[in-house]
């Protein structure tokens, strides 16, 4: 199975997909070492262009920082069309994110006389957290704690997407012939 790469989507790019996006970092690529075989490109982006340019909000750093992320940078930037091309694996944070996905996914498809498998599968991220439909709420208008459940819900979704991907991969190597 080759790597792939992934796209992490909220509204305005400050709070959970970054979040999402410095988490699944973390996870996948522990200091001074390699990335995981199974991840070519993690990003995140926002399906708003509220916060275009500037960086994540102060407590979704804070909160990375007192759970050990420390080198995570970013620069907010909107969802492009070209992204469901780039992307394999296009994560939603909620039900209205993913709904603006899939319809722009859909539009995408129809206006460029597309096949379905030519782009990103367009997901909620909460599937690989163990309850299926669970969301992330977005915790801009709340306070430090909404931060705190938010980044409990990225590593626990975060580790049952990579445990997806090993099945995945074990399958395609068993299916190959390779042990």
């Amino acid at each position: 199975m080759k790597p792939v790469s992934v796209l992490f989507v909220c509204l305005g790019n400050i709070c959970r997909s970054p979040m999402a996006e410095g988490v699944f970092q973390h996870l996948t690529k522990p200091k001074n070492d390699t990335h995981h075989p199974l991840i070519a490109r993690i990003d995140s982006c926002g399906t708003g262009a509220y916060h275009v340019g500037d960086g994540p909000d102060s407590r979704t750093m804070s909160t990375l920082k007192d759970n050990g992320i420390t080198t995570y940078k970013h620069k907010a930037r909107k969802f492009h069309l070209s992204d469901f091309k780039t992307f394999d694996y296009i994560m939603a944070m909620d039900d209205e994110n993913l709904d603006d996905l899939q319809r722009l996914r859909k539009s995408c498809i129809k206006k460029n006389n597309m096949e379905d498998h030519e782009l990103g599968r367009v997901m909620l991220f909460g599937d690989f957290g163990g309850e299926e439909g669970e969301v992330v709420i977005d915790p801009y208008y709340g306070t430090r704690d909404g931060f705190d459940v938010a980044y409990e819900q990225m590593i626990r979704f975060s580790n049952g997407f990579l445990k997806t991907l090993e099945k995945q991969a074990a399958a395609a190597e068993k299916q190959s012939g390779g042990e």
